[in-house]
Formats: structure tokens, C-alpha cells, sequence
């Protein structure tokens, strides 16, 4: 066993782990469950749940794009009511650590989805995908809106109370992103889950026609990684006591390391586990062993490491 405290914390709840799935990218972590324990890694982060089922948008919903891939899946999915009678209680029998994404179209649905989850035994937190359209406003992302995600997450805070995290996950498609990060931690947000993927598009040139059923899609994958580190560290540097998961393009324990020192707390690691399955448990190695060969003992000193330099010159 490695003498490394490799732990890692959000509001009031603990993780073994710095490396989480990404929402969206492993549903409720069946698929993955039969490459590798899902208890060993930090946490399983759940496909965004909304209060009915959804069927998703038209296809094609994927595009391989350089160095990374978009996607157009339209947070299809069961419902919260089915997801509780079923994933919930399967996580919990493998012992794994719970994180709910949950989505919604009008912040009414969001606090309905955290009404439902509020008695739930066996979660460790709640994200808040705020990266979504608003249905009440004329389809404007909540999270490019600083007014309508802070009410989002008001509205959460205020039902659930103050026994489960939030992570507000946020948009890069913004101008400001730290004072939308801002006001949502002034709104009740324990921490941010940054970056959901950028908003692109793919002309497929033999029909002439956008290549995506819904024309424009979420950008993943190694190409957006450079405008994650920069999104953690500029967040970080704001608010530097509210922790960050950290996620985009991470496919090695540098990559990780590198979101970490920008001042990530944790990492979710989605598309890489598109091309390999066991992508999570290498990444969890490959981190441990890189932060033992610089000579840390616990995870929580290199959390924000690439700021140290700069602050001692104030």
C-alpha cells in the first residue's frame, strides 16, 4: 500500500479517490463495472437524471472530431423515479461512492429532482448540470446566465438543506466564467464541476447538411483540455478555498496532475473511457505514482500547486 494520503473532500463529504467518472460519459457505471470495481476509484458520477424519462434528440447524435469527439445525446435517460428504484440501489451494492447529476429545464424541476433526492441514503453529493437550455427563457443555458444559475442552485440548496454537497457544473461558452462561479458558491454551491464540454459542430461535406440530427453538439476530449486547466486555474485563483472537479480531455495521470495543480480537487474522466474501459483505474495509478515522484504525501498539497509562486510574491 503507498504511504500517499491520496483523499480528497467536497462540502462535508469524503472520497478515497481524486478520480471520478464523468456524468453522461459511463450512465450509472454498469458498463465500466465489468472492466474494474467501481468502490476502487473516488466516485461514480451519475448521466444527468431529469424529473421524466427522456427519448434524447434525432440522430446521428456522435461525431469523431480531431482529437476529441462531439456529442448531440440530449440528457436522454429513464426519469428520477425509475433511476432511484434502480441504479441507486445497484451503486450502492457495489459500494461505490454516489455523485446524482441531475438536469432540468425550468429551476422549478431542478428543486422537484432535489425534493426527491433529499431522503436518498447511500448518495455523497449532488451535481447541479446547469449547462442545460432554459426552457422558461427562450432555451438560454442557465449557466450562461448568471441571474438563472444562481437560482438554480438556490433553489436546490434550499430544498435539500445542508446535508448533501452541490457541485454546480458550468459552462465554458461564457465571457465571465468566474463571476458566474462566483455567484453560484454565493447561491449555495459547496463546489464547481468545471469545464462541460464546448459547444461545436460538424458539416458532414457529402450531403452538404450539418452532420449531428441536432446540428450542434458537446465538444470532449483531449482538443478542449488546455481550455480546462485555464478555466480551473482562473476559478481558482478567485475563489481558492471552494473545491473544483475538475474535467475535460484527461487521458493520463499528467493530464490529471495538471488540472490538480491548476486547482482541481478531483478529476472525472469521461471520453477516454469511450477508447478503453479501463482508462479510470490506470489514470487513479498513474496520478499516485506521479505525485509519490515529486514527493508529496498527501494529495491536498498539490491541489492548486501552479498558484503557490505566484501568491508568495504578494
Amino acid at each position: 500500500m503507498s504511504a500517499i494520503d491520496f483523499s480528497t473532500t467536497f462540502g462535508n463529504a469524503w472520497f478515497p479517490s481524486p478520480i471520478f467518472t464523468a456524468s453522461g460519459c459511463a450512465s450509472s457505471g454498469k458498463e465500466l463495472s465489468q472492466f474494474f470495481d467501481l468502490k476502487d476509484i473516488g466516485a461514480v458520477v451519475t448521466k444527468s437524471i431529469m424529473n421524466k424519462e427522456r427519448l434524447g434528440r434525432p440522430t446521428p447524435r456522435m461525431a469523431e472530431t480531431p482529437s476529441g469527439m462531439l456529442n448531440s445525446i440530449g440528457l436522454q435517460g429513464p426519469g428520477i423515479d425509475v433511476f432511484l428504484e434502480k441504479d441507486v440501489p445497484w451503486l450502492v451494492a457495489q459500494k461505490a461512492r454516489i455523485v446524482v447529476s441531475i438536469a432540468g429545464e425550468t429551476v422549478e424541476e431542478y428543486s422537484t429532482l432535489a425534493r426527491k433526492l433529499r431522503s436518498v441514503a447511500g448518495i455523497s453529493a449532488i451535481e447541479v448540470n446547469i449547462s442545460c437550455p432554459n426552457v422558461e427563457n427562450r432555451g438560454l443555458v442557465f449557466a450562461c446566465d448568471p441571474d438563472a444559475s444562481r437560482r438554480v442552485i438556490d433553489g436546490v440548496r434550499r430544498t435539500i438543506g445542508g446535508e448533501l454537497p452541490i457541485i454546480a457544473k458550468l459552462s465554458p461558452d461564457v465571457t465571465d466564467l468566474v463571476s458566474i462561479a462566483r455567484g453560484v458558491v454565493d447561491a449555495g454551491a459547496d463546489g464547481l464541476a468545471l469545464i462541460n464540454t464546448v459547444l461545436g459542430m460538424v458539416i458532414n461535406l457529402d450531403t452538404m447538411r450539418p452532420h449531428l440530427g441536432g446540428k450542434t453538439g458537446g465538444l470532449s476530449g483531449p482538443a478542449i483540455r488546455p481550455i480546462a486547466v485555464r478555466a480551473i486555474y482562473q476559478v481558482h485563483a478567485a475563489l481558492p478555498k471552494v473545491p473544483i472537479l475538475g474535467m475535460g480531455g484527461v487521458a493520463s495521470g499528467r493530464d490529471a496532475l495538471e488540472l490538480i495543480v491548476a486547482g482541481a480537487s478531483g478529476v472525472s474522466i469521461g471520453t477516454a473511457s469511450f477508447g478503453n474501459p479501463t482508462a479510470i483505474p490506470q489514470i487513479q495509478n498513474e496520478l499516485k505514482k506521479l505525485l509519490e515522484e515529486k514527493g508529496f504525501t498527501q494529495l491536498k498539497d498539490a491541489i492548486g500547486y501552479a498558484h503557490r509562486e505566484e501568491q508568495s510574491h504578494e
